[in-house]
């Protein structure tokens, strides 16, 4: 099938790399522009763009899909099928409708939960145990159109958004393969979306700092979901810590953010009475590194306080 990706960042690379492995003709690729990166700021292209030229596949980069500019491109290679994977751009309805399968979308959740730019952070922010891939035919809404085939997963208790992202990333690979395949033998089914939806936004660092006064669950959640950016804070001798890991601990009776204990790990007391064991974390001007080793090298003594 003459297929054109259109798809951004890492997440997406898999499923480019499925469509080439498949044997699917993939006639042009559509990216953001090169964005400056590093210290020196020097203009780095986009992973999708990367895995595309290593295949000799055409790459587009338009700053608008609505000026023309795309649909010319369109036009020109006459696709059957559009698959996006968080490109990063809206596409309008004559881009939209312009393939004869129109445009599939693989998305990061179990829709219609998890609606939007960040569904692998949010699940783990808000305590999801189970997640997945589903794709959807595109309608003109965001993350609203009918739904064609679906995977779950498990959540692990102790998994980061980071480690997530790189499981749902494959399994997206295996969806999209599934789905294409489906479609070219006539037997999909679309579903209308229904029953309970929610959105979820971009992440912002006004989620970061950590309350100790909530449970030692919900930080947890807030660590994992945050890992690896924007990543959870706390503020020890005046100095913010940046928290990547953690574990759930025991019971205790010690006030909401006082250190209880400090063997191999910094133990912290959170507002339901329980601990929070916290494993892996850089302190502001230096390396990120185990809580292990950062006790090695600071006096954190039980009894003192993050905030």
């Amino acid at each position: 099938m003459r297929i054109v990706f259109m798809g951004t960042p890492d997440f997406a690379v898999p499923c480019l790399e499925r469509l080439v492995s498949d044997g699917e003709e993939v006639v042009g690729v559509f990216t953001q522009p090169d964005k400056p990166k590093g210290r020196g700021y020097t203009l780095a292209p986009p992973p999708v763009k990367e895995e595309a030229l290593k295949h000799n596949i055409p790459v587009f980069q338009p700053k608008s899909m609505r000026d023309g500019e795309a649909l010319a491109v369109l036009e020109r290679l006459q696709p059957e099928l559009i698959v996006v994977v968080a490109y990063g751009k809206i596409l309008p309805k004559e881009i939209l409708y312009f393939p004869k399968y129109h445009s599939i979308n693989i998305h990061a959740s179990l829709l219609p939960k998890y609606r939007g730019s960040a569904p692998i952070q949010w699940s783990i922010l808000n305590g999801e145990t189970v997640t997945g891939v589903t794709s959807m035919l595109m309608d003109e809404g965001i993350d609203t159109g009918d739904m064609l085939l679906r995977a779950e997963t498990e959540i692990p208790e102790d998994m980061t958004a980071g480690e997530l992202h790189d499981v749902l990333a494959k399994l997206g690979a295996q969806v999209l393969s599934e789905t294409v395949a489906a479609i070219c033998e006539n037997r999909l089914n679309p579903i209308p979306q229904t029953g309970e939806s929610n959105y979820a936004p971009m992440l912002t660092k006004d989620l970061c700092p950590i309350d100790f006064s909530r449970s030692a669950l919900e930080i947890h959640n807030q660590i994992r979901g945050l890992s690896p950016w924007p990543v959870a804070t706390a503020m020890w001798q005046g100095k913010r810590l940046k928290i990547f890991r953690s574990e759930l601990g025991g019971k205790t009776d010690a006030p909401a953010g006082t250190i209880v204990s400090t063997d191999g790990a910094i133990a912290v007391a959170c507002g339901d009475k329980t601990v929070l064991r916290i494993l892996e974390l850089q302190q502001e001007g230096k390396k990120r590194m185990s809580a292990a080793d950062f006790l090695v090298g600071h006096a954190v003594k039980v009894g003192s306080a993050l905030q």
